[in-house]
């Protein structure tokens, strides 16, 4: 029950920042990373296999944690539906000098090229239910929020896709 109402604490600190303009802190993006896919993970089919690929070491970012959090944990749901609630999922987290880099990547359906900018377009959505809100709202929150990019990295209709976070550090 503790867990649940940290749950729901940690929603409700998510909305109330959409519309205002959270102050960003230095987190780890690594642990920030594991957190929210953990989360996704926890509640997702058992024929979903998740693949971590992280640095062994921390890699401070200014950012706000709860809301990159959202971010991942939608584009690994995405990814869950994508797959039709069966393959595997690899999350990556890497680095250059002025920027982390996080991908999802998801063996699903895939994205035909010509979509890869729409599917940021609110409104756009490819599945019977839902608003098509998830990505138009992850990438304000990137880009606006924390001053970054995300994007389709590649996809192609039968060979899953891989969407990319960049972060500058």
């Amino acid at each position: 029950m503790e867990r649940d109402v940290a749950r729901l604490q940690c929603v409700a600190e998510r909305f109330s920042k959409i519309g205002s303009t959270p102050e960003p802190t230095t987190e780890d993006v690594v642990d920030v990373t594991r957190r929210a896919v953990d989360y996704v993970k926890r509640r997702s089919p058992a024929k979903v296999e998740y693949e971590f690929v992280l640095p062994k070491k921390q890699l401070p970012v200014r950012m706000n944690a709860p809301l990159l959090e959202w971010v991942l944990e939608n584009l690994c749901k995405n990814a869950v539906d994508a797959m039709d609630g069966n393959g595997k999922i690899t999350v990556t987290v890497q680095q250059n000098s002025d920027k982390a880099f996080i991908e999802v990547s998801d063996t699903g359906k895939g994205i035909a090229k010509s979509c890869h900018k729409r599917v940021f377009d609110p409104g756009y959505t490819t599945k019977k239910r839902g608003w098509g809100l998830g990505l138009s709202l992850a990438k304000r929150i990137v880009e606006e929020y924390h001053k970054g990019r995300i994007f389709v990295k590649n996809s192609a209709p039968g060979k899953g896709t891989t969407f990319r976070i960049e972060l500058k550090k």
